[in-house]
């Protein structure tokens, strides 16, 4: 990594990663600032940022660098939760950790540090292995990807925690975060229940008996694992169809319901390419999901393979070839029906 006398502003979000990646940086021989990037936050539910913030300044302190706050909340709010609650609405699945990454913890921080002064930007986001998080990489810009610095980007997490404890960093111990971009420790069912309200409805399966109740239609995603309550047959219950208007959902024991086989083309739109992809490719249309061997045929993804699990209309559909990330787009959905084939 050679970055020496480079102007690299790091996002410093108060945790391991991003404090290491600040770190090497530094031992690089970059001029390293520290940005602690400020979204939006649900009003009335509990708020981890300031503490945040707090952890962030810290790590700055203990590396002896810059340290600014960027204040994104009105491009969060406009560009992910009002993204999130209309897609929602829909009875739709969004992605909101990768439009975040697109419009704020890439967009909106990359401007910002351009504006500045910076040659370049920094997160201590994962490229490769077991922590991989080129999934939510995919719909960033190209010429902002290409511009960005992944200091920790193909290492371990062990390796990572590892040299916060070497650099004695003060967040070395500090758990890993979880849940939706910026939301902290609010769940995104707590933020989706103080938008939405609880709507109980009835839940049926596949040969429309009812099996159950549900808190509201607009509370769950498609392939979601759900409890049912007020329900005599033992689960696991897994969400298939949702039905905005009459607030029902159709659940099934799988992911798939009764469908064993499912093949054909995957529709999808907001194409983003880093290379063009000659050829064939892996496409992943769930995070952790496995890959499946296809190519694309303008825009979609055609596979002779079986594929593991439905897709999932509003969700991204990300695509590698050797296990690079070629870029990505949104699996369509159509009035009445999905754009894919199911064959039984």
């Amino acid at each position: 990594m050679d970055v020496r006398g480079e102007n690299i502003y790091v996002g410093l979000s108060g945790g391991v990663d991003s404090a290491v990646s600040a770190a090497l940086l530094v031992r690089a021989g970059a001029k390293v600032t520290g940005v602690f990037i400020k979204g939006w936050y649900p009003p009335g539910l509990p708020c981890t940022w300031a503490s945040e913030r707090r952890d962030a300044m810290r790590v700055a302190a203990r590396l002896k660098i810059p340290f600014r706050t960027l204040d994104a909340s009105t491009e969060y709010k406009k560009s992910v939760i009002d993204y999130l609650l209309a897609e929602y609405r829909a009875g739709r699945t969004p992605n909101p950790d990768i439009m975040c990454n697109k419009e704020v913890k890439f967009g909106a921080f990359y401007q910002y540090a351009k504006s500045l002064g910076a040659d370049t930007i920094a997160t201590g986001h994962y490229r490769s292995g077991e922590k991989d998080q080129s999934y939510f990489l995919s719909a960033v810009p190209k010429e902002i990807l290409a511009a960005t610095v992944f200091p920790v980007g193909n290492m371990e997490k062990s390796e990572v925690r590892a040299l916060a404890k070497r650099f004695n960093l003060p967040v070395a111990r500090k758990k890993d975060s979880q849940g939706v971009c910026f939301l902290g420790s609010v769940s995104i069912e707590e933020f989706l229940k103080s938008e939405f309200g609880v709507q109980p409805g009835y839940a049926k399966n596949e040969k429309g008996n009812i099996v159950g109740q549900h808190d509201g239609v607009l509370l769950f995603t498609l392939g979601q694992r759900i409890a049912l309550r007020e329900t005599n047959e033992a689960g696991p219950w897994f969400v298939l169809r949702k039905d905005v208007e009459r607030n029902e959902l159709t659940v099934g024991k799988t992911r798939s319901g009764s469908i064993e086989n499912v093949s054909g083309e995957i529709s999808f739109s907001n194409a983003n390419w880093f290379t063009e992809p000659i050829g064939a490719v892996e496409a992943q249309y769930r995070y952790r999901g496995p890959r499946v061997q296809g190519y694309i045929k303008e825009n979609s993804f055609v596979s002779s393979e079986l594929l593991p699990e439905i897709p999932t209309p509003g969700q991204s559909i990300v695509f590698y070839q050797k296990n690079e990330l070629v870029g990505g787009g949104i699996i369509n959905v159509f009035p009445g029906k999905t754009d894919f084939h199911r064959n039984s």
